[in-house]
């Protein structure tokens, strides 16, 4: 008995151990399928091998989350790409080859966080790294390098000198042990780069001194560079002339302005300075020497570096390039090109403003849609874990049956004891596993609720949270997803004595309404900002939104116009809730008002406006049906009469105590039931 059991023992063990290197030899078959295709850059195709080896076993999650971070990063979606990584390092590494993906995530997710300036966080990811690295041996020469060099930069932003001299003097040890190794060229290129970027670190933060030093060992590893076979020469000209300015800025930066001129110079003499790149790099030296013209000069090359490094006019780019020319021209006394440059900022502002909450909707939809991946690969898993546990049932239901045929004939008290104990560690591992899995299937859904509640935010922020505080105008609204992300809208456009307003409710609820809510509110926005009269701006909306409308999604909307000045009102009501106006007693809804249908239901309808002659002194109440068709535990609707109740017998001061007024009644008659729709309410007055 005790032979077979040991038998048994050292197959198991040995069938473990298989499994192990084939699990490893698997994940790494995968990952080159993987890296292949985002090396010729078909990332859609790199994003649909990851799910599929995710969900056939063939990696592991961390090893998912990783490729998929990475995916996110060549799309430019940085935020999602962090969340990515940093799922990642929430799963054990349990392998060697675990260790090296850990590496790999660890390296990008602290580039990304030192771009935006995060340093805390990125010492806080680093430093834990390379402890792990350093206790496991695990860990080339080239991750110790780019982990340092992290580290030096955010030490160096944070004010702690010395310790960023020893990073980069770790950096600096890793990446010459790198070269000493590496027989092909890609040792030198990767140093130059570590090291261009500890000269920027020490620029940009004025320490001139410290950074000539790097800027000499960058110029010595580009000479050690050259003289390699294999080296690319198309960088041999960037790299130099990205020295030379570096050399210029630091010395005119300690005050030795011939020296800095000479370098200057030298910078001009290199193809990378002919560049639309090459010449707004060199506007910080030609800036810090106060030589405005020059730098001007070399600001009429903007728009080529922009298209040369694919930029789009957002926000950043208006911060970090055109902002600087303005300013540029108007220190060289270049008024009509410092105006001009000033009007079109002006000009491209509210379509960055449009574009970054567009590039938020985005990503709102890609969070979603990734949750809704991690959904079916959970279910795929757990039909094989299914298929798994039954397999070894059977095979345990096996031994158990030989182990008996086996002792039957010696011991009948041992069998009946045998096989109790046998039965009690069935229906433990039994309840292990349930508790295993209720245990995952809690992570999952309180990672799924962290990804919503971050996608709540960014809807949230697309509409306004402030108010126009001009004299003779009261205006406050609310919004109140019934879900964690919904489809009400509400906004306005205040250009001088004009107040454009809109509501609307999209139909359903959740992710889907609140993206149509999202291109809705864009359209208002940007017709609303052409003068438009509403029944117009309506028209123009449903021209678009009937486009590819395979959903049949619709908006139910009232876009009002008031002349603040004579306080009349044109509007057009597309099939919403006729408002509430009137005064203190007389508060009423709107009748007569034209039938116009849903926006985004039939293309080439011409929508009727309609209007009020003057709205001075009254209150204007706009809201969606989450008001008056709230519920309670009874299914009992909170109703137009009871609307009209409050309004007419109770006086209100301002608009927002109307709606908090509003929203605490609807509270209280809900008694406890969740709410059953989207609730927005916005109110007016002029005065």
């Amino acid at each position: 008995m005790t032979a077979v059991v040991v038998i048994t023992l050292i197959i198991t063990a040995l069938f473990s151990c298989n499994k192990t290197q084939q699990a490893e030899l698997k994940a790494g078959h995968a990952d080159s399928l993987i890296f292949a295709a985002g090396a010729v850059m078909q990332y859609d195709r790199m994003l649909a091998l990851v799910d599929s080896c995710e969900a056939t076993g063939d990696i592991n999650k961390l090893d998912a989350y990783r490729w998929r971070g990475s995916y996110y990063y060549h799309q430019n979606q940085y935020r999602t790409a962090e969340v990515c990584f940093r799922n990642a390092l929430d799963y054990e590494v349990k392998t060697d080859f675990d260790q090296l993906v850990y590496n790999k995530v660890v390296r990008r997710l602290t580039e990304l966080l030192v771009v935006r300036g995060d340093y805390d966080g990125a010492l806080q990811i680093a430093i834990p790294a390379i402890d792990r690295m350093a206790k496991t041996g695990i860990g080339s020469d080239v991750d110790y390098a780019i982990l340092y060099n992290n580290m030096g930069v955010c030490q160096l932003n944070l004010g702690q000198e010395k310790e960023a001299k020893e990073s980069f003097l770790k950096a600096r040890d890793k990446y010459a042990k790198r070269c000493e190794t590496d027989t092909t060229s890609r040792g030198y290129q990767e140093s130059v780069l570590g090291t261009v970027y500890t000269s920027l670190a020490y620029i940009n933060t004025r320490r001139y001194e410290e950074s000539i030093y790097w800027i000499d060992r960058t110029e010595t590893l580009l000479n050690d560079y050259r003289k390699m076979k294999d080296a690319r020469k198309q960088y041999f000209d960037e790299y130099q002339g990205r020295i030379e300015i570096m050399r210029a800025t630091a010395l005119q930066g300690l005050g030795k302005n011939k020296e800095a001129y000479e370098a200057y110079k030298r910078f001009q003499t290199t193809a990378f300075s002919q560049t639309g790149v090459g010449r707004v790099h060199g506007n910080g030296y030609l800036v810090s020497a106060q030589r405005y013209k020059e730098a001007a000069d070399n600001y009429r090359y903007l728009d080529k570096a922009m298209q040369e490094q694919g930029l789009e006019p957002t926000l950043d780019v208006i911060q970090l390039y055109m902002l600087p020319k303005y300013h540029a021209n108007d220190k060289a006394s270049r008024r009509d090109s410092a105006r001009a440059m000033g009007m079109r900022i002006l000009d491209i502002l509210d379509s960055a403003i449009t574009s970054q909450k567009l590039s938020a909707s985005a990503e709102l939809a890609t969070i979603y849609h990734t949750n809704e991946k991690e959904a079916e690969i959970v279910q795929q898993q757990a039909k094989m874990s299914q298929i798994q546990m039954v397999a070894g049932l059977l095979t345990l239901l096996l031994i158990i049956i030989f182990l008996l045929f086996y002792t039957w004939h010696k011991r009948k008290s041992a069998h009946r004891l045998r096989v109790a104990h046998e039965k009690l560690e069935d229906a433990h591992e039994k309840l292990q596993s349930a508790y295993d899995q209720l245990e995952q299937t809690t992570q999952a859904k309180e990672r799924i609720e962290s990804e919503l509640r971050i996608a709540r935010n960014i809807q949230m922020s697309m509409v306004p949270n402030t108010f126009p505080t001009r004299e003779g105008l009261d205006m406050y609204a609310s919004m109140t997803p019934a879900r964690e992300v919904g489809g009400d809208l509400y906004g306005y456009v205040l250009m001088d004595d004009e107040l454009y307003v809109c509501v609307g409710d999209v139909s359903g609820k959740g992710v889907p309404a609140s993206l149509f809510m999202a291109q809705a509110t864009r359209l208002f926005r940007i017709l609303a900002t052409q003068h438009m009269m509403p029944a117009e701006i309506v028209t123009r909306m449903n021209a678009v939104l009937t486009e590819s409308n395979d959903q049949g999604m619709f908006i139910t909307m009232f876009i009002g116009l008031v002349d603040l000045n004579s306080g009349r009102m044109d509007y057009c009501n597309a099939g919403h809730n006729p408002p509430v106006l009137g005064v203190d007693g007389d508060d009423h809804f709107m009748e007569g008002m034209e039938t116009n249908a849903p926006i985004g239901l039939w293309p080439d309808l011409e929508y009727v406006g309609e209007h009020v002659d003057n709205i001075r002194n009254k209150m204007l109440l706009v809201y969606t049906d989450g008001l008056n068709e709230a519920e309670n535990l009874q299914k009992e609707q909170f109703g137009d009469e009871r609307l009209l109740d409050i309004l007419n017998h109770r006086h209100f001061n301002s608009c927002k105590e109307l709606i908090d007024h509003l929203d605490e009644e609807i509270v209280k008659h809900r008694n406890g039931a969740d709410p059953n729709d989207d609730l927005t309410m916005m109110c007016l007055m002029v005065l």
